[in-house]
């Protein structure tokens, strides 16, 4: 394995941005900007061998700082979203900035997806590793406490992404980390033909701010059973409520056995290529997202733009909400104590 490092472009602030490039002896390929610690390009086989990026994004740094919807980034403080930009910690309310409306999300439009991360190089037992360190103070959007996180990328020789997730507070405060990237397994327009599995008999359903109602709904003989390998298109456009809040999936499923250990809760497979990605995590639950408002967004290419359901986000992470949400798991995350969290996206054909 192999770590190169080269510049992807410059801040108005006059800081360099630096892009990493993994590779793996088997040929896959993955690269990362210290920008937001996002996974610009992963590229992976198909059945015959043909290598393809698997993830939506862009060659040049102006593009993710003028257009992208969060693309391949690193999120926090806090994942998801905050019902009304407030929460009660410790006796005291917090309030956050609404930046979609008129709820919090993605720990706003400062958060750590927006900064600057600084990168280290490591040696792994699995291989050379990327370390992201990125600081935020107190009060930053509105969140309690100096926050450090730590996220470390390294792509195995056994074609496994490993992101690895690490926190430190001085004060009570609320952290939700996730993984943002846009995955396309064909290349093509659409992946409403990709077969998707997740280990999971419920979701969190939502009102229709997308905020979770606080009640569990079971999955069986609605559109979010995806129990058995099942095309994301083909329930998408059915009669239901919670399709009709987000034009599509937009929800949080609650993974079956978790007790902060990594194991495997979803595959998802495109039939056609024959590339497939095993997701294991050790969070409670998983934002599936199909890209519903995502049409529209500028690509590189003069004219063209991407399209609704061109891509899926399998976001691993706490339940959205779960501050203002006392039975969901808890996103406290109090100082002194360390925040540990492992997401392993696992590539292979079939």
């Amino acid at each position: 394995m192999s770590i190169k490092k080269k510049k992807f472009g410059q801040l108005k602030n006059g800081e360099t941005i630096h892009q990493f490039i993994l590779k793996n002896k088997n040929g896959l390929m993955a690269k990362v900007i210290s920008y937001g610690g996002i996974l610009t390009e992963l590229w992976t086989p198909d059945k015959n061998g043909k290598r393809i990026n698997i993830v939506l994004g862009y060659q040049k740094l102006e593009n993710y700082l003028k257009h992208s919807p969060y693309f391949g980034a690193t999120i926090g403080r806090y994942a998801n979203r905050i019902a009304k930009g407030r929460f009660k910690l410790s006796g005291k309310i917090y309030r956050l900035p609404t930046n979609n409306p008129p709820n919090h999300l993605h720990g706003g439009s400062r958060g750590l997806s927006f900064q600057n991360w600084q990168t280290k190089i490591i040696e792994t037992s699995e291989g050379p590793a990327l370390a992201l360190t990125c600081f935020s103070p107190n009060g930053a959007e509105g969140f309690p406490g100096n926050l450090t996180t730590t996220v470390t990328y390294c792509l195995t020789d056994k074609n496994k992404l490993k992101i690895k997730y690490h926190a430190v507070t001085d004060q009570t405060t609320v952290v939700n980390f996730t993984h943002h990237s846009y995955f396309n397994l064909s290349g093509n327009d659409s992946v409403l033909d990709h077969l998707l599995e997740i280990k999971s008999d419920r979701i969190t359903p939502t009102d229709k701010t997308l905020i979770p109602t606080g009640n569990y709904l079971h999955v069986h003989n609605t559109p979010f059973d995806f129990r058995r390998p099942t095309p994301l298109g083909a329930r998408i456009f059915e009669s239901n409520l919670q399709l009709k809040n987000g034009g599509g999936y937009d929800h949080n499923w609650v993974l079956s056995d978790w007790n902060n250990k990594l194991r495997s809760v979803a595959t998802l497979h495109d039939p056609k290529s024959g590339r497939m990605i095993k997701v294991a995590t050790t969070e409670p639950g998983m934002q599936v997202y199909t890209a519903n408002s995502m049409g529209g967004t500028p690509t590189e290419k003069k004219g063209i733009k991407f399209k609704n359901y061109q891509a899926v986000c399998l976001e691993t992470q706490h339940f959205p909400d779960s501050p203002n949400q006392s039975h969901f798991p808890s996103t406290v995350l109090a100082a002194g104590e360390e925040f540990r969290s492992e997401t392993v996206y696992g590539f292979e054909v079939g």
